[in-house]
């Protein structure tokens, strides 16, 4: 008979608010740096600072980067799916919708893992409780964005909606993906995955930007840079270390709290009111994260304690 699974610790959950912090206010810090950087641009150099960033942590670290070829294309897919292509297509989906809405679109993560997961490749069993806990996060996320931003959906540029949707299938798709780095650090991960992607974004911003010809100031600058270094280097460290400790469609859900924190921080930081639709959607929310990330000691699904024994 399988052993039961223990539940992660509760520092995997503070983890899990602090993803949702980082990559809530990337939102923002997006918005900011668009303003001088185009979105090509803006992903090469979010992806290639943070890539040499953890690549020098990694090495001065003592951890050992792939030598398999196989390897490193599994890495330029995961620095695809993970990194190039929905930070170029939220980043230019923010020049025409706000950065709000994207954040609210972008949320649909969860949905698209754990459909992947269950119905297209059968990875994973289907749980009502986090069918459930899935639904009731897109309730307190559609309770945050209000009658009026949905009425803004409507009428806001389709292809920008249509692009930070693509977005949201390409995170789930790579968060699914991620689970074959379990086998090594996070942090050699993160590291590689995001050098892979500066290899294909690099060129694209040299061909279609022509970057030397920039002028951006210096709110715009640390604005990229705070990209780079917190929501693209640390994040990353951090999502893929989930991935290992809590799963594919729970690590996603962040997505949901993401939303709730930069409501939160619009409350605290830029006296915005706190409506009831705020104390609601804070209910539906961390009860749909709890409802997907509780794992509650149950025995693991036919043929995981394997995968579990090769991680250990």
């Amino acid at each position: 008979m399988p052993e039961a699974t223990k539940p992660p610790p509760p520092a995997e959950y503070a983890l899990l608010l602090v993803l949702a912090t980082l990559w809530g206010g990337s939102f923002t810090l997006i918005k900011v740096a668009l303003a001088d950087y185009p979105p090509a641009s803006l992903v090469a150099l979010r992806v290639l600072i943070g890539g040499l960033v953890l690549a020098a942590l990694a090495a001065a670290n003592g951890l050992a980067f792939p030598r398999s070829l196989r390897r490193w294309g599994e890495l330029f897919v995961q620095g695809l799916l993970q990194g190039a292509l929905p930070f170029t297509l939220i980043s230019w989906g923010e020049l025409h919708i706000a950065s709000s809405l994207a954040g609210v679109i972008n949320s649909t993560v969860p949905m698209f893992a754990f459909m992947l997961s269950v119905f297209v490749l059968g990875s994973a069993p289907f749980v009502p409780r986090k069918f459930a806990g899935v639904v009731l996060g897109l309730l307190g996320v559609l309770v945050i964005a209000g009658v009026e931003a949905i009425g803004a959906l409507e009428g806001a540029n389709l292809l920008a909606v249509l692009a930070v949707l693509g977005a949201s299938v390409s995170y789930a798709c790579g968060a699914v993906f991620g689970h074959r780095f379990d086998d090594q650090p996070p942090l050699v991960t993160a590291a590689a995955s995001l050098l892979c992607g500066s290899m294909l974004m690099v060129p694209i911003s040299l061909a279609v930007d022509r970057p030397w010809t920039l002028a951006p100031g210096l709110e715009t600058t640390l604005a990229a840079l705070g990209l780079a270094l917190l929501s693209t280097a640390l994040a990353s460290v951090i999502f893929f270390r989930l991935i290992r400790t809590l799963g594919s469609v729970a690590t996603t859900s962040n997505a949901y709290l993401r939303a709730l924190v930069s409501v939160l921080l619009g409350v605290f930081f830029l006296s915005e009111p706190l409506g009831w639709n705020v104390v609601l959607a804070a209910a539906l929310i961390l009860g749909g994260v709890a409802l997907i990330t509780w794992k509650g000691g149950t025995a693991p699904p036919a043929g995981a304690a394997q995968g579990q024994g090769a991680r250990s």
